[in-house]
């Protein structure tokens, strides 16, 4: 292979590795929105106070926290008491509550912050009347954000707990 062919392969590839989209295009959600990965015709009618697409649009899926805390604030309550409602009137879905992390901080300590933020979640829900055996918990610490960049902003929007409806 001569040098102009080599450079033009590698000008293709690196022009067809720029097309990737890792968040899997506007009509997915999950770990990088609402639905775990779910394409959205799959949610149901928005207009369904019944589906999951209602939920994630209407009664809001996602809860923020404070720098290095698991507490949640009186937002967060607001939602998550909204959500409670909404899951005890749909008995026939359950939950996926992940647990979120800003970049600061070791891997190790966001993965444990995480798993306190999706703790936290799980134990209100129930409080609030959630059967427990509905609520699944992961966390992924600062691995999946929702916003990348070093700003107040971004690490504001990724200190959060996802709530993902399934069937």
């Amino acid at each position: 292979m001569n040098l102009l062919t080599k450079a033009t392969l590698v000008v293709a590839a690196l022009a067809l590795a720029a097309c990737n989209n890792p968040r899997g295009g506007d009509d997915q959600y999950g770990a990088y929105g609402a639905g775990g990965g779910i394409a959205s015709t799959a949610l149901g009618d928005p207009n369904d106070p019944a589906s999951i697409a209602y939920f994630n649009q209407t009664i809001g899926d996602t809860v923020h926290f404070t720098v290095d805390s698991s507490e949640l604030g009186e937002q967060a309550q607001i939602i998550l008491r909204t959500q409670a409602v909404w899951l005890n009137r749909n008995p026939q879905y359950s939950i996926l509550v992940e647990g979120h992390a800003d970049e600061r901080g070791t891997r190790e300590y966001n993965v444990a912050l995480g798993a306190r933020r999706a703790a936290r979640v799980e134990q209100f829900l129930a409080a609030e009347g959630v059967a427990a055996s509905r609520i699944r918990t992961v966390s992924y610490g600062k691995e999946r954000p929702v916003e990348v960049c070093a700003e107040q902003r971004c690490w504001d929007a990724n200190r959060r707990a996802v709530t993902v409806v399934s069937n």
